[in-house]
């Protein structure tokens, strides 16, 4: 069975998330994106662990679902199209404060647990690193070689991954790491990680210029802060719907298919820069001035596509043999936004996105899997042109910096004309958005 799996997404009681990351408005969103796996987000913090104890039951091994009533409750406020099987699988992002070697370490991990019992007893090995309830996101003093010890200590068939592992001051291979390689960061425990996280700044090609990463299966997921973002980068399987096939196909490539991704240009950390100053620069050009601002002559950010560089032992265009598809994305309402020419938050927008997933399905498979004669023939041929030029890479890229997303567009000036005769006024955006209107249910509350 193929499906899409996000398993890096927050919970409500994750720093500067939404407060409708709850499991109903993240079961919502997951069914109209196309994810059948999806990661819980934050099982350390307390209070999110007994919501998901409450409100989650068990299904296939090392995975659960949404209660029956709860459920219902969802799938009532769908169109069948939408109604696709979702199951939930424990995952917690985890941050370690440090110092080794003379020098401070931030680094971000993804860590992942079979059941309840294993994510308890993985609690109780934190606990004294760190206030768990603080944060969905705890912040630990511990080395990422101890938390990795703890995470195979808690139960059988926990595994970590490093997470978003380019950014800058939080990724195992990012600028402000310390560290040039997994194996350096993990010690004498790097053998049990298989998989790494590229994050929204890069992507499989990029990564696939480092030699040293061939041994791992390289992983995308969305980080989504609020549920509307689930699914903007996700992970590709060709297996059973099961945590531990889940997991033997990214140790072993047996089911692993590949990644689904935005354009790294897209990331806010793909290029150079210093955001105070509006300054953007290629690597080259960051060389050219000594790491330093023309502007205020303060240090650049350096960002991925540097640090790629800086690592990369071979040229762009070899693909490892544990690599996989590398699939490219436009979100469905950033598409949809272009075509009408308002926001991508307005009624107009989520009204277009209603009726296009109702009749074509989930955004995911509808984005790189329904022919798009199909779409064409649902009467939404701008949304077939769209589609078609995105299965075909014609899109424009202003890549972001320093902190400052990027843009990728599909439609230039030479087609503003037809398009502006089809628009509809500018409309400020609906407060909320479909985030408000979707389940409220009471889990996580």
């Amino acid at each position: 069975m193929r499906y899409y799996a996000d398993l890096h997404v927050h919970s409500r009681y994750s720093r500067a998330c939404s407060r409708n990351s709850d499991l109903p408005h993240l079961a919502w969103w997951a069914r109209r994106k196309g994810i059948t796996v999806l990661g819980t987000g934050d099982f350390l913090h307390p209070v999110w662990a007994g919501a998901l104890r409450e409100s989650l039951v068990p299904a296939e091994p090392g995975l659960f679902r949404l209660r029956d009533d709860l459920d219902r409750e969802v799938l009532e406020t769908l169109p069948p199209a939408c109604r696709g099987p979702l199951r939930f699988l424990l995952q917690v992002e985890v941050a370690t404060n440090y110092r080794r070697g003379g020098r401070g370490r931030r680094i971000h991990h993804l860590c992942y647990a079979p059941g309840f019992d294993a994510a308890e007893r993985l609690a109780r090995a934190l606990s004294p690193y760190g206030d768990l309830a603080s944060d969905g996101r705890p912040a630990l003093a511990m080395d990422s070689r101890d938390l990795l010890e703890a995470v195979l200590s808690c139960g059988e068939g926990s595994y970590l991954v490093p997470a978003h592992a380019w950014t800058p001051w939080f990724g195992v291979l990012g600028s402000k790491s310390g560290f040039d390689g997994v194996d350096e960061c993990y010690g004498d425990l790097a053998g049990h990680v298989f998989a790494l996280e590229t994050g929204l700044s890069s992507d499989p090609e990029m990564n696939w210029r480092v030699s040293s990463l061939d041994r791992l299966r390289l992983v995308s997921h969305s980080d989504a802060h609020s549920p509307p973002i689930l699914g903007r980068n996700a992970t590709v399987f060709d297996t059973e719907v099961d945590y531990f096939a889940i997991r033997r196909a990214l140790e072993t490539g047996e089911g692993y298919a590949g990644t689904v991704d935005l354009y790294p240009e897209a990331g806010k950390y793909h290029l150079d820069g210093h955001r105070a100053c509006g300054v953007r620069l290629e690597p080259a050009g960051t060389r050219e001035r000594g790491g330093r601002c023309p502007v205020c002559g303060r240090k650049l950010t350096v960002g991925v596509l540097h640090r790629v560089e800086e690592l990369a032992d071979r040229p762009p265009g070899r693909r490892p043999s544990t690599g996989g598809e590398a699939l490219k994305i436009v979100p469905l309402p950033e598409i949809a936004s272009e075509i009408l020419g308002v926001g991508p938050k307005t009624k107009s927008v989520e009204r277009a996105l209603e009726g296009l997933t109702a009749a074509l399905g989930p955004e995911l498979p509808l984005l790189l899997q329904v022919p798009v004669r199909r779409v064409r023939e649902a009467g939404e041929p701008e949304a077939a042109e769209a589609i078609e030029r995105l299965r075909t890479h014609r899109v424009r890229r202003e890549p972001g910096y320093d902190g400052e997303f990027g843009s990728i567009s599909l439609f230039g000036p030479e087609d503003a004309g037809e398009q502006r005769e089809q628009q509809e006024p500018r409309e400020e955006p609906e407060p909320g958005g479909r985030e408000e209107a979707a389940p409220t249910g009471g889990a996580g509350r």
